[in-house]
């Protein structure tokens, strides 16, 4: 089974009730992915890179991000951009959700 994604046009809740909060794929399409990141408190994502350049945004909640040697406190709406292939890491430091935009290098 395929999962649904938004269609052009569609509106979106980035942060629904909070039953339904879970993380997953929002948009999907050939050189851009949109998906929402749902952390738990003390949850840590080892450094990892991604397949494009990406923007992170803190909808609720608070994160360390560990990128280009230093880390940084990202608290609700803030955005950090990171450039194609740049290593970065995230650790909650509260129960959080995050937006991640890809600008994929797909052929």
């Amino acid at each position: 089974m395929t999962a649904r994604h938004t269609a052009a046009g569609e509106i979106v809740a980035l942060i629904p009730d909070p039953a339904e909060l879970k993380s997953g794929l929002v948009i999907r399409e050939p050189h851009a992915e949109v998906f929402r990141l749902v952390l738990n408190k003390g949850k840590h994502l080892a450094e990892h890179s991604a397949a494009g350049a990406i923007t992170i945004q803190c909808l609720s909640g608070a994160v360390e991000m560990t990128a280009l040697g230093k880390t940084q406190l990202m608290q609700a709406g803030t955005l950090v951009y990171l450039a194609d292939h740049e290593p970065h890491a995230v650790t909650a430091v509260e129960e959080s959700v995050l937006l991640i935009s890809m600008w994929l290098n797909r052929i």
